[in-house]
């Protein structure tokens, strides 16, 4: 009598089927795995910008950090002075320039009451030159009603835009909430997750530079993008004669590194009230301006700049930072070319690794990011 065949539940059968405990146990724990990690994404998407945010300050103030962790030992206290320094770089000129332009609101604005407010208005528009096509429009299209409606209609959102602000100050603390642990727990982070890559930490160390590299040029890009704009706008104000030339241009630096906002919020106004004031030829001219000199440089030579500082094509980082921002939000900005930059780096190990028709499981040669990656990437993940 043949013996019988002991049945092994952990092993495969000998007539290859699949359903082994062993698979459908990986399979299980794959599922609920992928289902953990969709729930913590859900709950932590609401919060997505404020940590590509703070990702993105971590990165920039490194060297700051560096420095104060060479001089203290304690590295709650250290990364505590890097947030304090950081915050005190970013909240104090913001501050000084929104007092000067409270400042300059009240020296050139008059309030005037709501009650008044349509006969001013008429007032202002029958003194100038196309005034009159504007009251022929008014008369037809009830412009003072629906101007009227529309005033309505904001105070009964004031409830909105108070929840916004809110939401941006809570953004805001979040953001300075997890640079102090980005500060602190760095190493730890990088070394948990080279524990879990399937890369070698040769290669994990080699994204990590050009994740490193990717921020820097995306916010130097940004930043130095910003300063254009606002130079260029605040020498267009000038030469037309507008008041505040200066703090109009810091004003239009700082709005064009927002996401969804610009240079665009001032200078079109500013071309609005020219044109109503009768100052037609000076309103056309702020208007080509900005659509062409301030709006174009930005979307044409921001890919340049920050693709060359990428080693990347200048048409994938268009499409980097403009699919990020569809995709992430405002959080885009940064992450859209991250993850350009990492799937550019991972083909590269693929590359390297399957070179020669080699296989693909075991590291061959580390791929070259590090040397191509700027110092400051560099101290990063040491």
């Amino acid at each position: 009598m043949n013996a019988m065949h002991e049945y092994d539940p952990d092993t495969t059968t000998q007539d290859g089927h699949w359903l082994t405990r062993q698979n459908v146990v990986a399979g299980v724990l794959i599922v609920v795995t992928a289902g953990v990690f969709l729930l913590c994404y859900a709950m932590l998407r609401p919060f997505l910008s404020a940590f590509a945010w703070a990702l993105a300050l971590a990165v920039m103030a490194h060297p700051i950090h560096h420095w104060i962790e060479k001089r203290v030992v304690n590295a709650n206290l250290a990364a505590g002075l890097s947030v304090i320094i950081v915050t005190a770089i970013l909240i104090i000129p913001t501050g000084i320039v929104l007092q000067r332009l409270m400042s300059e609101a009240a020296t050139h604005v008059e309030l005037i009451k709501v009650s008044d407010a349509a006969d001013k208005w008429r007032e202002t528009l029958e003194s100038s030159s196309i005034g009159q096509d504007v009251l022929w429009l008014d008369e037809r299209l009830q412009l003072t009603e629906q101007l009227g409606g529309m005033r309505q209609e904001i105070a009964q959102r004031m409830t909105d835009i108070l929840r916004e602000s809110i939401w941006t100050i809570v953004n805001v603390l979040i953001t300075i909430f997890s640079l102090f642990f980005m500060f602190r727990d760095r190493r730890h982070a990088l070394h948990a997750l080279t524990a879990l890559s399937p890369l070698s930490r040769a290669e994990c160390a080699d994204v990590f530079a050009r994740v490193g590299d990717t921020i820097y040029a995306t916010v130097y890009g940004s930043v130095t993008m910003a300063m254009i704009q606002g130079a260029l706008g605040g020498l267009m104000f000038w030469w037309l004669g507008l008041p505040a030339p200066v703090l109009w241009g810091v004003v239009m630096a700082l709005l064009a590194t927002v996401p969804n906002l610009g240079a665009f919020v001032v200078w079109a106004p500013a071309a609005v009230g020219l044109a109503l004031q009768g100052q037609t030829q000076e309103a056309i001219i702020l208007a080509v301006w900005g659509m062409t000199a301030i709006a174009l440089i930005d979307n044409l030579l921001y890919p340049v700049m920050v693709g060359k500082r990428m080693q990347m094509h200048s048409a994938v980082v268009f499409f980097a930072i403009v699919g990020g921002l569809i995709v992430f939000g405002p959080a885009g900005l940064i992450l859209g070319p991250v993850v350009f930059a990492v799937a550019e780096a991972l083909i590269e190990i693929w590359r390297r690794r399957t070179l020669n028709g080699q296989g693909a499981e075991c590291p061959r040669s580390p791929i070259v990011l590090a040397g191509e990656a700027s110092q400051p990437a560099k101290q990063l993940v040491s």
